[in-house]
């Protein structure tokens, strides 16, 4: 029916006028009931009379407490407590008008006290009751005359949150979902009512109602719900081919209320078989208040991501330094838009440039560099070895020197798992930077005890949702209508959130005191097959019957695992649970330093044998894996 969508809101003065008649033939049945119905009384009282007192002093009442202001459909506790209020204070008005009138004017009451009871009584119940009557009135209406069929759903959680979702459920007039039932971990609720709607025990009940009821989507409204529990109800879920989503924090809705549209659909970090990391160091702001900051690769996603989480430490200056045009310029605006009050310095350059880096350290005195820009992309890498060893090895090698020339305090370099026993070129030659700064930090400390630029690595796994990771790509594949392309069906890789990455790399540069690496622990590994099989289903299709999964083969350099660690190094806890410190070989600094030098030689004669056999014997474990440069391992 249109008509519904079309309706609208009544004005104040019909809800006042409906509530007048109300409390008028409310105090009409007063005396019908305290006169049992004998006419000759009613009329003997002069019950029109009294009656049409009672209404104007509700009116009068009304104009104080505004309870015909409320919307009648969206009727809520509020609204009802109002009109308890306006009946209260109306009936103690009467009470004392009929003292004064009783003693002083004549000897009879306005209202007898025993219909002004009744008429209170009566009244609070009409006035709440039509508007709750009207509200599911409309409820009915919307959901029987729906252009749309209506889903079924359940609401896991039978407390304050669940309780809410489903009321937000019901106020939208867009939303074609019934909940029909909840479902709650407690014991004690199990077989109450809530609204009219049982409450069952657990999610082990929910495959009986999905063959019961045609369940179609479950929505989880628990705000303290640990990890594990909800990996179950959406492994239960995706099982049973059920729509999951979930009501957002509190935090996020309080202020404007829940909605159906706040609801969100399950991301893909909530399938990470572990607890999000969220850290609070006070001593991150200290590091870098009132500081020249300078982030390299700022407009990627992990360096753009340490940019705004940087913002809200009070730097003096973020210098941004990328040789992504357009990308630099969108996160130039959003820092415009979102964060005028934080000073930016948007430099586009080559971290491989020489000249152009020394005079931005020249002209800018960056204090703390985070080094994040570098060639990441495994295959391409392969493809193209000079230009990870001229962007990871020699650019790093650029920045840590004019660093110490420059006296920078840190300099923490952001590194990634395939480092350890690489098998590719991006992985071989973000180890041999790593192993450039940690030579170089080691030369300083035995050199310059008084003060030097203090060396940090960082080294995490695969980020959801950055540039050039699979979350992204899946998620275009669906959307194109499949299929999935999986390298291997063993394939594993370790996961966490661009937000988690950077507050620990935020978070080792503070601990940092020079020469560590710090190791991320990112939980258990996922297996990407697992990981696209979960991605289709959340995306509504059903895994090869809507959306096919391809194995296309391992890419060159690829492996089936990442580690965190190599065969030779051990780990020293921190402080913090989530970080521990790689205990590695140090490696000498004059030696390195010459090893590197000769790279920008080799990639100069552009000779790719030459370069990947060098960057072999610079980094010893890289051995290639589904790789031309194979031969080079079996020549050794």
């Amino acid at each position: 029916m249109n008509f519904l969508s079309r309706l609208k809101i009544l004005p104040r003065w019909i809800i006042a006028l409906l509530d007048s008649f109300i409390l008028f033939y409310c105090a009409l049945f007063g005396y019908l009931v305290r006169f049992n119905f004998e006419l000759h009384q009613i009329e003997e009282y002069d019950a029109f009379a009294g009656s049409f007192t009672f209404m104007v002093g509700g009116l009068l009442v009304m104009q104080n407490t505004r309870s015909y202001e409320g919307i009648v459909r969206h009727t809520g506790f509020r609204d009802g407590s109002n009109i308890f209020k306006t009946i209260f204070i109306t009936f103690i008005l009467f009470l004392f008008l009929n003292f004064f009138h009783g003693n002083f004017l004549n000897d009879r009451f306005l209202l007898p006290t025993s219909v002004l009871i009744i008429a209170s009584l009566s009244a609070l119940f009409m006035l709440i009751f039509y508007r709750l009557l009207v509200k599911e009135i409309f409820v009915y209406l919307k959901n029987g005359f729906s252009e749309k069929a209506l889903k079924n759903g359940v609401i896991f959680g039978a407390g304050e949150a669940g309780i809410i979702a489903q009321e937000a459920i019901k106020r939208d007039s867009k939303s074609q979902l019934n909940i029909l039932a909840f479902l709650d971990d407690d014991e004690k609720k199990d077989g109450k009512n809530i609204d009219g709607k049982r409450i069952y025990k657990g999610i082990e009940t929910l495959e009986k109602l999905v063959n019961q009821f045609h369940i179609t989507d479950l929505i989880i409204a628990v705000r303290d719900l640990s990890v594990k529990r909800k990996s179950e109800i959406i492994d239960e879920c995706l099982r049973l081919n059920i729509s999951v989503s979930i009501v957002p924090p509190v935090d996020q809705w309080i202020n404007g209320g829940l909605t159906a549209g706040a609801i969100r659909e399950i991301k893909i970090e909530d399938l990470l078989s572990r607890d999000q990391i969220i850290l609070d160091n006070p001593r991150i702001e200290e590091d870098l208040r009132g500081k020249v900051v300078m982030v390299t690769g700022a407009a990627g996603s992990i360096g753009s991501e340490l940019c705004r989480q940087i913002c809200h430490y009070h730097p003096k200056l973020i210098v941004m330094l990328d040789i992504a045009e357009s990308p630099l310029y969108d996160i130039e605006q959003e820092f415009k838009e979102h964060h005028p009050g934080c000073s930016i310095k948007i430099i586009l350059g080559d971290v491989r440039n020489k000249k152009k880096m020394k005079e931005v350290f020249k002209d800018l005195k960056p204090q703390v560099v985070f080094h994040a820009a570098a060639y990441k992309h495994v295959p391409m890498m392969e493809n193209y070895p000079e230009e990870a060893i001229h962007a990871n090895v020699i650019g790093t090698k650029v920045l840590a020197d004019l660093a110490v020339l420059s006296q920078v305090e840190k300099f923490v370099f952001v590194s990634t798992d395939k480092a350890v026993n690489p098998t590719n070129v991006m992985g071989a030659s973000k180890r041999a930077a790593e192993m450039y700064v940690q030579a170089l930090n080691e030369y300083l400390e035995s050199n310059h005890k008084k003060f030097h630029t203090k060396f940090i690595t960082t080294r995490f796994g695969n980020v959801l949702g950055s540039n050039g990771s699979v979350i992204p790509l899946f998620k275009k594949q669906i959307l194109n209508g499949g299929p999935i392309t999986v390298t291997h069906p063993e394939i594993t890789r370790y996961f966490m959130t661009i937000p988690e990455a950077c507050q620990l790399v935020l978070e080792a540069g503070v601990m940092g005191e020079g020469g560590e690496i710090y190791v991320f622990d990112m939980g258990e590994p996922v297996k990407i097959l697992d990981l696209a099989k979960k991605m289709i289903q959340l995306s509504g299709k059903k895994v090869d019957q809507d959306i096919k999964i391809v194995f296309s083969g391992l890419r060159e350099g690829e492996k089936l695992f990442e580690e965190l660690l190599n065969d030779f190094e051990t780990v020293k806890i921190t402080h913090h649970p989530k970080i521990k410190i790689a205990q590695v070989l140090p490696s000498s600094y004059h030696k390195i330093d010459g090893q590197i030098e000769l790279f920008q030689d080799l990639v100069n004669k552009n000779n790719e044998t030459d370069l990947v056999r060098h960057l072999k014997a610079l980094v010893p474990e890289f051995i290639s894996n589904s790789s031309r440069f194979e031969v080079l391992d079996r020549m050794n």
